[in-house]
């Protein structure tokens, strides 16, 4: 298996520099020098997000001046919504501390309303490590065999709540009509992983391939799994015989609503600091990020660790971002009765 390391365009087909951005004038360049950069995961420990935010933690200080140390923190609760209202509010907002959410934050403010303390367009976007594509499985033992099944027969799934296994599942049953039945009250697909090898559920309604890959080979190999659908903006062509989510939707305005949900997987890793940060700061931050795609050291880990990186930088990830915020009233609408919708 081949584990590639590319520079990804936005849904603009934005082109991406490779290292653009410069400090300003001025930096004081022994600013962190001596200091110590929390990364905090807003994931569980273990996970895709978090083996990718280890590996970022392993090489990004070696690009900004001072080399500092970064150490990461694991905060996964309520998918990265803790970590992410922490950062916008509360953080040092001097470049010391920065984190690698849970993309489903990008869509929050649609569905956690008071709950989300941050505006997407204040953050500090430093990039994204990686685009997705979401693969719904079912154990082989389960009665689904295909996408069309899964429209007539009930498969038990487990969820996460207000995470992508859970709301992959909500709106594919309410845009699509699969009757994915949710079982709440995992912490990570870890945990779900478990719980499938175990028969406590049939399957996940969406599992990010470039993770399953990597975590469960022998799955895939053995073909303990099947993969009924994918879900991202575009086909992937390493998984020739799943349909995607959008060649089953129906209507227009469903189909512009799944659209919004996947923007999300483009900027399926995102990295950012706090708002209000001095420029100079963020600059460095940025610069590091792009440069990580010319450094050696990090590429052979990522090929070693088998993760596939895919780094989108600041621009393209508020490129995304823009998208979002732009979404119509209608398109938005349709997307929260999906995503709120009764999973069962």
């Amino acid at each position: 298996m081949e584990w590639k390391m590319r520079w990804q365009t936005s849904l603009l087909t934005i082109a991406i520099a490779l290292a653009g951005v410069a400090p300003a004038p001025g930096v004081a360049a022994d600013f962190y020098s001596g200091k110590t950069i929390t990364l905090i995961s807003g994931s569980a420990p273990g996970g895709g997000y978090d083996q990718m935010a280890r590996l970022m933690a392993r090489h990004l200080g070696r690009h900004i001046p001072g080399e500092p140390a970064i150490a990461v923190q694991n905060m996964p609760a309520a998918g990265s919504l803790v970590a992410t209202n922490l950062l916008a509010n509360t953080a040092p907002r001097d470049g010391t501390e920065i984190g690698l959410i849970q993309r489903g934050m990008l869509l929050a403010k649609f569905t956690m309303g008071a709950q989300v303390q941050f505006d997407l367009a204040k953050l500090n976007w430093i990039g994204s490590l990686n685009s997705e594509t979401a693969v719904s499985l079912a154990n082989a033992s389960a009665p689904v065999m295909s996408a069309q099944d899964l429209l007539e027969k009930e498969l038990i799934v487990g969820g996460e709540t207000n995470v992508d296994p859970e709301t992959t599942a909500l709106l594919y049953n309410d845009l699509i009509g699969t009757k994915f039945k949710l079982v709440n009250g995992y912490n990570g697909t870890t945990e779900i992983g478990l719980a499938m090898e175990r028969g406590e559920v049939q399957g996940i309604a969406d599992w990010s391939w470039s993770s399953l890959k990597v975590q469960h080979p022998e799955w895939l190999r053995d073909k303990k799994v099947r993969v009924l659908i994918q879900g991202s903006l575009t086909p992937n062509p390493e998984l020739p015989n799943a349909p995607t989510a959008l060649s089953l939707v129906k209507g227009e305005i469903e189909k512009r609503a799944l659209e919004l949900y996947f923007t999300q997987k483009t900027v399926a890793r995102p990295v950012l600091a706090p708002p209000g940060l001095p420029a100079d700061r963020v600059a460095i931050l940025r610069k590091a990020f792009n440069e990580l795609a010319q450094d050696k050291a990090f590429l052979a880990d990522a090929d070693q660790s088998k993760l596939e990186i895919n780094l989108l930088d600041s621009a393209g990830v508020d490129a995304v971002i823009g998208l979002i915020t732009g979404a119509t009233p209608e398109v938005r609408a349709r997307y929260i009765k999906g995503a709120t919708s009764n999973g069962n």
